[in-house]
């Protein structure tokens, strides 16, 4: 397995050799910093904390972390992610190029939040009448019964929040990388608004901190 952290840019329109225009996400994908290695002897699991997007103003890092970034004698990062993989040391530099034009790989971000939506925009229900004085329109409707179990069931598709959940985009092909600039199009969308940070991985990987 093998991975890099990134932000997402937007998206784009781009043409290939025989005239064929694709659909591509920009992502500033790497360099990232190896924070820490784990072991599975010392930690129970081997993995590496990655970190990207440094930060310049230090007031704003806490003394702990300070500490975490010194052991490794790396600049504070504001992303840190840890994946399943090896061949690396903490202190070492990845770059976009361990992947190449052509792979497949999975993409995992932050959807865009939509903030507290009804059920029908939430989750696609129908509604009622609209004229008439039904007085149902875009209501939910019955949630549950009165006597038994006088309660509302787990799960329950009602009125609440919408977005801003953790989403993987699997098995998207790489379009194109751009190692001078740190560049990955990847064909078509990934989770995320514009800015928001990124795992991209030849797997599903073991996202366990973030920073």
């Amino acid at each position: 397995m093998k991975g890099i952290l990134g932000k997402k840019l937007g998206m784009t329109q781009v043409f290939t050799e025989d005239g064929r225009m694709e659909v591509v996400t920009v992502i500033e994908a790497g360099p990232v910093k190896v924070v820490q290695k784990k072991v599975k002897d010392k930690d129970g699991y081997d993995a590496l904390q990655l970190g990207f997007d440094e930060i310049r103003k230090l007031k704003n890092v806490t003394k702990p972390m300070s500490g975490h970034f010194k052991k490794s004698s790396v600049a504070p990062q504001r992303f840190l992610k840890e994946i399943n993989m090896e061949g690396f040391n903490a202190g070492d530099n990845i770059a976009v190029d361990i992947f190449a034009k052509g792979e497949k790989v999975n993409v995992v971000g932050t959807s865009s939040g939509k903030g507290f939506q009804g059920v029908m925009k939430r989750h696609n229900f129908k509604g009622g009448p609209a004229s008439h004085g039904s007085n149902f329109h875009r209501a939910p409707g019955s949630i549950g019964q009165s006597a038994s179990p006088s309660r509302v069931w787990k799960g329950m598709k009602m009125a609440g929040h919408m977005g801003n959940a953790r989403v993987t985009v699997q098995n998207i092909e790489i379009f194109d990388i751009k190692k001078d600039q740190n560049l990955m199009l990847v064909k078509g969308a990934v989770p995320g608004a514009k800015g928001s940070y990124l795992i991209i991985s030849s797997e599903s990987p073991v996202a366990v901190k973030e920073g």
